[in-house]
């Protein structure tokens, strides 16, 4: 019966952990972030960027692109002139 139970925590720990890190995509807060360089992840890099800066009434602001298999494309969420922008949905 233990076993069982602790087989159970076992699998929704590991399932709920699976989402942590630097995975493909976009890993930041709300000070900024990094994408996994890919030639495709370039061409989108400014529109995820944006997107999720705007969580928190900021702009993106592009700090590097490293470009080669492994690299990142870093950026940070800037408040605009004139204050946060808050877009409510």
């Amino acid at each position: 019966m233990i076993r069982k139970a602790l087989i159970a925590v076992w699998l929704v720990m590991s399932a709920s952990l699976a989402g942590c890190g630097v995975g493909p995509g976009l890993t930041g807060n709300d000070s900024g972030g990094i994408i996994n360089w890919t030639p495709e992840n370039q061409a989108v890099w400014r529109d995820w960027a944006m997107q999720h800066c705007s969580r928190y009434g900021k702009i993106a602001k592009l700090e590097a692109i490293h470009r080669g298999y492994g690299e990142y494309i870093s950026f940070t969420c800037e408040f605009p002139r004139g204050g946060p922008r808050y877009v409510f949905h």
